[in-house]
């Protein structure tokens, strides 16, 4: 009897310890985060990464090292992290550039991929001239793409930016679309004379805005962004495409649910303080740019459906 009480004894405390070495297993995070940008140094993904990664530190108590991984408009370092481990040790920065490339039914990755623990910002577009160029306006621009081909410094092809190009050049525009992954090389073509426009949202060429080396034209947004009140808005001027540029923070979708949720509650805690509302503001951003990860698969797949209505027909 006692030898019966004995083993249902030993039971009772393996199964204890048991259930303590699964919970030990589920806690998270426990290591470094590895947080990759799919973009060189220096442009708009990477200042996000690299502004939020401190905060996101304090909030998981862990370490979340920025690596660039630059190529193929987003997907280099997309793929990088789908092909990790779906164990939350591996997250991306995920912009509607690499989402647009979704419209090609040749792209071996799907939305279905990725979760979006949420939307961290949203800024306008716009096309820019270098602060020195002879054209002026927008009308200066227009005219002269009728004479002869003008060059667009862009991304990547089959991105958003390469989207506004082809939406010109439908139009009859001699727009011709220049990638040039690493953001610098992008800035640097249109204020060296290796690219006759730059596409790129009003907060990533802030610098060079108040540095007088560069301006915008034309703003694609529903209404005149009031840091730049002169400058027209594409509806404006019968040149109707409105494409959200956005940035969010992407995990892959095999991901356990409890991970998700406690990277997605740090990211919002995030976006609710002070600093990074400032952040935003000194961005040329929306003020409610932040989508939790509740509404970002919606928004973006809201996204997918207006860059279709401007994508080329197949």
């Amino acid at each position: 009897m006692r030898s019966a009480f004995a083993l249902n004894s030993v039971a009772a405390v393996v199964f204890a310890l048991s259930g303590l070495a699964a919970v030990a297993q589920e806690k998270y995070p426990t290591r470094p985060i590895e947080f990759i940008v799919p973009w060189g140094p220096g442009g708009g993904a990477d200042q996000l990464a690299r502004k939020i990664a401190p905060s996101l530190e304090k909030q998981l108590k862990v370490s979340l090292p920025v690596i660039n991984v630059a190529g193929a408009t987003g997907q280099t370092g997309l793929n990088k992290m789908l092909t990790s481990p779906a164990d939350g040790y591996s997250i991306s920065i995920f912009i509607a550039d690499t989402l647009a490339v979704l419209m090609d039914p040749a792209t071996k990755w799907k939305l279905e991929d990725i979760v979006p623990a949420a939307i961290m910002i949203r800024q306008p577009s716009a096309f820019f001239l270098a602060q020195n160029s002879p054209l002026k306006t927008w009308k200066d621009v227009e005219a002269e793409a009728k004479k002869r081909p003008l060059k667009v410094a862009i991304t990547g092809f089959g991105s958003a930016d390469d989207l506004h190009v082809i939406y010109f050049a439908g139009k009859g525009f001699k727009f011709t679309s220049v990638p040039f992954p690493k953001p610098s090389e992008r800035y640097t073509a249109i204020l060296g004379g290796h690219a006759d426009l730059l596409y790129e949202q009003l907060g990533d060429v802030k610098s060079f805005l108040e540095g007088k080396q560069m301006r915008p034209v034309i703003i694609f947004a529903e209404k005149r962004f009031p840091a730049f009140k002169d400058v027209p808005t594409g509806k404006e001027l019968g040149r109707d495409i409105v494409i959200n540029q956005f940035r969010s923070i992407a995990m892959k979708a095999s991901t356990g649910a409890p991970r998700v949720k406690a990277v997605s509650d740090a990211l919002a805690k995030v976006a609710a303080t002070a600093d990074y509302k400032a952040w935003l503001k000194d961005q040329y951003a929306e003020e409610d740019s932040f989508i939790p990860a509740s509404g970002a698969v919606a928004f973006m797949k809201r996204e997918l459906d207006v860059m279709r209505k401007y994508a080329p027909k197949k």
